[in-house]
């Protein structure tokens, strides 16, 4: 590693250790923003004291980054513009890594500063779409081509549905705890200081413990996939591939790159040849939302597919690729299996059931050598996440805990609430999507509130509302913004 930072130029060294302060930044204030949602519930039912409760989320925030999949984060990235990602080292893949992380800091300190619960990924989505957008501006190419609409459709249909399942499962919960377990113990508020007694608490403490491993799980991804942005773009020596990769997986690449060339190519117009670089600007415009396949993309998709047979068996090892070898092969595999994933998703390309199960595995062995999260990189995300969460917890847990409802929130109510905001980001991580823990978890409040009939805080959910519509379009003029300011600040440092 040194070896590879020794080689930086002052400019790159700076834009590195720049950009990855931002993205634990991002991390940090993620932990006192959102975080904080999983911790008002045991606080205002007494079930934990704020020191206590506040450590112990950000203990198990911490263990949820560490075991992570790495699902969502690849997610994020693949709402990014495609030669953005392919490209991650230029001038504009580091202006839009700042960019999107610039925007991101800002819009959420704003409403955490004033203790609105917004939410960090509506906040990075907007931000994307803005880069999206002017990328596709000062690229001359047409409006609004920069931007993956349909994983964006994906993703803001979850971050849309994820408050409402939060507002109508906790508020059905309740009803439903209430018919089962006719204790009032658990449907009374807190009395003083008193802690309620044991089961109840430790049912709290339950609840809390599962929302804070939920989140780090979910929302502590976010940041990881602009970290391997960073880190591929700079140091492709190291990070372009993944480098616990065996050579046995290497083998099996090479020997499925060559029985699946026939199923490409019998697509492919005859007779047809394509080279670099049209074959990348072929897949790359292929995989443009909306885009359709036309008789080049065949050429070009079996063209790259070829050349990763090629780099990868042109050395003996994977140690002794050069950094430009990484870099090219990271970049096909990224564009061979982005495209056959489209083509799957369709169906109505590879219809054969046989060749699509092929292709399908295929791809699954491609991602598995550029989609991967360094051990450090989960660490340190971890640890912002977790000391976020112990430090600015208080302006937000204040709103959940006594502004949204008109009553002081129950034992029931708030063991409902964190339940369902469990279980539905346990539910994204599956499918791999990012949401909103604090929409869910301010939703599910509201939920138990109107189902109990405790009366809502109208102005509260005003600006909460507010707040909601907001996000999407400042971040996206802040990321547009911000984009177009800093790939001229980032070109200026490159010509130096």
């Amino acid at each position: 590693m040194q070896h590879f930072l020794a080689d930086l130029t002052p400019a790159t060294a700076a834009l590195l250790i720049g950009a990855l302060l931002l993205a634990f930044g991002f991390e940090y204030i993620n932990g006192f923003h959102d975080t904080a949602n999983a911790v008002a519930t045991v606080i205002y039912t007494n079930t934990l004291k704020p020191w206590y409760a506040v450590v112990w989320s950000g203990i198990w925030n911490f263990t949820g980054v560490v075991v992570s999949s790495g699902a969502v984060a690849f997610g994020i990235v693949a709402l990014l513009p495609v030669e953005l990602v392919i490209h991650a080292g230029s001038a504009a893949g580091f202006a839009m890594v700042f960019a999107l992380l610039f925007s991101a800091l800002i819009w959420n300190f704003a409403t955490w500063y004033v203790g609105i619960p917004a939410s960090s990924s509506h906040t990075l989505i907007g931000s994307i779409v803005g880069v999206g957008l002017m990328n596709a501006v000062l690229s001359k190419h047409p409006f609004g081509d920069g931007v993956n609409w349909g994983k964006l459709q994906d993703t803001v249909e979850a971050l849309f549905f994820s408050p409402v399942i939060g507002f109508v499962g906790a508020g059905l919960l309740l009803l439903l705890l209430k018919f089962v377990i006719r204790n009032p113990k658990l449907y009374a508020a807190p009395e003083g200081e008193t802690p309620p007694v044991w089961w109840i608490r430790g049912m709290l403490v339950l609840t809390c413990t599962g929302v804070s491993f939920a989140h780090g799980s979910n929302d502590g991804q976010k940041g990881m996939g602009l970290i391997m942005l960073i880190l591929i773009g700079v140091l492709p020596g190291v990070y372009a591939i993944n480098p616990d990769t065996s050579q046995a997986t290497l083998t099996q690449i090479v020997a499925d790159s060559k029985s699946i060339a026939p199923i490409i190519a019998a697509k492919a117009p005859p007779g047809a040849t394509i080279a670099m670089p049209d074959a990348e600007n072929a897949l790359s415009d292929f995989l443009k939302s909306g885009a359709k396949a036309v008789p080049a993309t065949f050429s070009a998709l079996a063209y790259e597919n070829g050349q990763i047979a090629g780099i990868v068996s042109s050395e003996p090892t994977i140690d002794q690729l050069t950094d430009a070898q990484r870099a090219d092969l990271r970049t096909k595999t990224y564009l061979v299996s982005a495209s056959i994933a489209k083509f799957n998703k369709g169906g109505k390309v590879f219809t054969d059931p046989a060749q699509a199960k092929t292709l399908i595995a295929y791809t699954k062995e491609l991602d598995g050598i550029t989609k991967f999260i360094p051990v450090w990189v989960k660490f340190m995300v971890a640890l912002c996440l977790g000391v976020g969460t112990m430090i600015g917890w208080k302006r937000i847990v204040v709103t959940i805990g006594e502004k949204i409802g008109k009553s002081h929130l129950t034992y029931a109510q708030g063991m409902c609430a964190e339940l369902v905001t469990w279980a539905t980001i346990q539910g994204a991580d599956v499918l791999g999507l990012p949401v909103s823990t604090t929409h869910i978890l301010s939703s599910g409040v509201a939920g138990t509130m109107a189902a109990n009939r405790s009366g809502l805080q109208t102005a509260t959910l005003r600006n909460i509302l507010l707040a909601w519509v907001l996000t999407i379009p400042v971040t996206v003029f802040l990321g547009a913004g911000l984009f177009g300011a800093g790939l001229f600040v980032v070109l200026h440092l490159f010509a130096h």
